[in-house]
């Protein structure tokens, strides 16, 4: 499965997963160029769909949303985007991420993609 998603990202898919544990996360994607052969080593950044449990506390301004954001920044070293699962209410947005998505951690699930 993690054939897919290039080798800068992929490296780093177990602390990618212990951030995702640590935050509280319910399932964690990737999509975007990370899980394509136009991803560019050096302007890239890393998108994430993201998806909490139900009464999840961000705490004031979301604040451990954009915590999570930086710490995934800073284990990847480089830019990196939280999208909220809400976001696929847009069916524009939907179907341009679908073409990409992949599964890193689910804990619903109970299953992890293996790196």
């Amino acid at each position: 499965m993690s054939e897919r998603i290039h080798p800068s990202v992929a490296r780093h898919l177990d602390q990618v997963r212990a951030l995702a544990r640590d935050y509280g996360v319910v399932r964690l994607e990737l999509f975007g160029s990370a899980v394509t052969p136009s991803f560019d080593e050096a302007r890239s950044d890393v998108d994430f769909l993201v998806e909490y449990p139900t009464g999840y506390e961000f705490g004031p301004w979301l604040k451990r949303y954009q915590l999570l954001e930086d710490d995934l920044a800073e284990v990847l070293g480089r830019s990196t985007h939280l999208v909220m699962t809400s976001a696929l209410r847009d069916p524009y947005f939907a179907a341009e991420a679908a073409q990409t998505r992949m599964v890193v951690y689910d804990i619903s699930a109970n299953t992890e993609a293996t790196s």
